[in-house]
């Protein structure tokens, strides 16, 4: 499958700035659909555990997924005995140090260094398990979220793009998996599951925008009904229902 500019093209402001052309894209697309082949990952539905507390997690949905952890919500699965993740995606500057024992097969690690550098940053923290890594930078995230929603605009918004969580979700529909389901995520309830501080959570409005252009895919699903009564994604309870 290619990647057309008449289907869903890049924002305008993306393509001024040149960070990641459509031959960029399709080759990254291409690259990262040979990575999941291998983790015999691409052809299943996927469930993404975000990090909103008390995540809704069905048993017969989390057992025909593939799991993807976003950032430290893989220290939720943990606590819930949980398996470890079929793949997590992580930000480069989120803290190690709050969920060390990150258990997954893959590692999608957004960074700017090239992949020998980041396993040798790996080897320095022994109790990360991962059997394959691959890298995305920063830009092609950002290239991603806009060529599946078709860019956020300037005034939505103060920081001009969304939160990992959301960004997974595009992530996972740009390399074409069956079905997305969201789990852990939530555009009214604050902190996080994997710890007790009650952050404020931030781009609140981009993620309503960009979960917006989501919500009408026959194949986007939701297990929290919070989330699903603010924004309109179809809730599932059950994998009957999916």
């Amino acid at each position: 499958m290619r990647l057309y500019r008449g289907a869903s093209c890049l924002a305008p402001r993306l393509s001024r700035l040149g960070m990641v052309d459509m031959e960029d894209l399709q080759a990254l697309r291409d690259a990262h659909r040979r990575w999941l082949t291998k983790l015999g990952i691409l052809d299943k539905p996927w469930l993404i555990l975000g990090s909103a507390p008390h995540p809704t997690l069905p048993p017969d949905i989390l057992a025909h997924c593939a799991r993807m952890d976003v950032n430290n919500s893989g220290k939720t699965a943990a606590m819930l005995g949980l398996p470890a993740a079929d793949l997590t995606f992580r930000k480069r500057k989120k803290s190690w140090e709050e969920h060390p024992d990150v258990h997954t097969r893959g590692l999608l690690w957004l960074h700017t260094r090239p992949l020998w550098v980041m396993r040798l940053k790996l080897l320095m923290k022994p109790r990360v398990r991962y059997r394959s890594l691959m890298r995305a930078t920063k830009e092609e995230r950002e290239a991603i979220v806009e060529h599946i929603c078709g860019g956020i605009p300037g005034d939505i918004g103060e920081c001009g793009h969304v939160t990992n969580g959301v960004a997974a979700a595009c992530y996972a529909l740009f390399v074409g998996v069956p079905s997305v389901t969201l789990a852990g995520f939530s555009l009214t309830v604050m902190g996080h599951s994997y710890n007790e501080k009650g952050s404020t959570r931030r781009q609140i409005a981009e993620d309503t925008y960009v979960l917006s252009k989501l919500r009408d895919r026959a194949n986007v699903f939701t297990t929290e009904q919070g989330l699903s009564d603010s924004i309109g994604i179809r809730h599932v309870s059950c994998l009957e229902r999916m």
